[in-house]
């Protein structure tokens, strides 16, 4: 056994000399590779070091720069306190003066009719609308014409009868004179007075029956438009039957609401309404275009409402139709129209666009020195596109027209233009150059009823 093995053994011994060769030759290729890498990096470190000392030997010096200050350019409104009238804006529709309900007061068949009968149709004050058949009125008038002629023949026999019994009276002799009752009816008194309130109740049937046949014409009780009639020609009117429903068009009146905090601007009228109170300007837009009216602040209607806090002020317009100014567009019942009343008269207020005003009732103001400065304000009112200033600002004082932020608070400005704060309009624009751009335009767009929060 020992025999064939050793072949075997003698052939494994060189097996693992070649084994222990190899990995012994990929030891030192290991260390051979490791020593190249190291040397490598080495190197590129070193080369590496020599350009950052060569580059940081010559570096440029360094130069500390001062900080540099831009100013802002803004536009600047110069204040100029005024003497205006603060006006105060509300929204309304047209209604009448004065309308009624016309009916028959007596009954008959409408036997002629005013070509202006006709809904919408215009009638003077006086004019003729209708006719009923006065024939039946007309008999009754004779009949108590005739009562009439009849009672005062009855009172003119019973006062010639009363005078003979008189006569009469004086010559019978003291005895035979009875009591002063008996002398009454002896002097026919009682049947006097019979015929004297005969006499009245004829007449009042006449005047009844005179009444009743001018009844039988109906007229307009004033200058009015016809808004709509129920009866028509040839048709049978009983007394109380409606014949048409008509409005004056010498007046038409609007109700405005004015909240309770701008009632100090206005002039408003007297309780008694004996004087006129403020001038409006009533607007709307009729087919694209805004037209004017004029109307007068004619009194208030003296109790403010639960719910919206509101006193109701009614403005009056003088013929709205314009039939007496043909030149002049009309004004409709039932037109919703805005209005700008005119305000009592307050001196030393400063107008000035709405969009200046920062939170807080700030805006920017321009010191002495050419820097900003943020500076409280007090308002009189904040609706609409203008504010009114009545303290924190003085004459001469320069206010940034440039909307701008809080970060800019101290920033050195340069002024690129000035305006004096009654000569900008609401975009906050010179007056003259707004107008050369829209002449004739006017906005239609008010302010809505609820209160401000500036009180006012």
């Amino acid at each position: 056994m020992w025999y064939k093995c050793a072949p075997c053994r003698l052939v494994a011994r060189p097996d693992s000399s070649l084994a222990s060769n190899f990995l012994a030759l990929v030891l030192v290729a290991i260390v051979i590779s490791r020593k190249k890498q190291i040397l490598i990096s080495v190197t590129l470190l070193a080369i590496s070091t020599a350009i950052t000392t060569a580059l940081y030997l010559n570096r440029p010096p360094a130069k500390i720069a001062e900080p540099e200050h831009l100013q802002v350019s803004v536009d600047v409104a110069e204040v100029v306190k005024e003497k205006l009238r603060i006006e105060v804006q509300a929204q309304g529709t047209v209604s009448p003066m004065q309308e009624t309900s016309i009916l028959s007061e007596v009954n008959g068949r409408i036997i002629e009719a005013s070509p202006s009968f006709a809904v919408g149709g215009f009638v003077s004050k006086g004019e003729v609308l209708l006719r009923i058949d006065p024939r039946d009125y007309e008999t009754n008038l004779l009949r108590a014409e005739a009562a009439l002629k009849s009672a005062e023949s009855n009172l003119a026999q019973e006062k010639g009868r009363a005078q003979v019994a008189e006569k009469e009276w004086q010559r019978l002799p003291e005895g035979s004179q009875r009591s002063q009752e008996a002398k009454d009816l002896y002097l026919r008194k009682p049947q006097l007075d019979q015929a004297q309130a005969q006499m009245l109740a004829a007449q009042a049937d006449l005047n009844t029956a005179r009444d009743n046949l001018e009844r039988t014409i109906i007229r307009a009780p004033y200058e009015a438009l016809i808004r709509d009639k129920h009866v028509e020609l040839g048709q049978f009117v009983a007394a109380g039957s409606p014949i048409a429903d008509i409005f004056s068009v010498e007046y038409a009146e609007i109700r405005l609401p004015i909240p309770q905090n701008k009632l100090a601007y206005l002039e408003l009228p007297s309780l008694s309404g004996t004087d006129n109170g403020s001038p409006i300007d009533v607007y709307t837009d009729v087919g694209g275009e805004v037209k004017h009216w004029t109307a007068q602040l004619h009194r208030t209607e003296g109790v403010f409402d639960e719910r919206s806090r509101v006193l109701y002020a009614v403005a009056r317009i003088k013929d709205p139709y314009a039939l007496h100014h043909p030149g002049r567009p009309p004004l409709r019942i039932g037109t919703f129209v805005n209005a700008n009343i005119q305000g009592r008269e307050i001196e030393d207020i400063i107008t000035l666009p709405r969009f200046v005003m920062r939170a807080g009732n700030n805006l920017w103001v321009v010191d002495d020195s050419g820097h900003l400065r943020n500076r409280p304000v007090t308002l009189l009112r904040t609706g609409g596109d203008l504010v009114y200033i009545s303290d924190g600002l003085d004459n001469g004082d320069l206010v940034s027209l440039t909307t701008l932020d809080s970060s800019f608070d101290s920033s050195e400005v340069t002024i690129q233009s000035t305006t004096p704060s009654n000569m900008l309009d609401q975009q906050g624009r010179p007056k003259a150059q707004s107008d050369d751009k829209k002449a004739g335009k006017v906005t239609a767009a008010v302010e809505p009823v609820s209160s401000d929060s500036e009180g006012g």
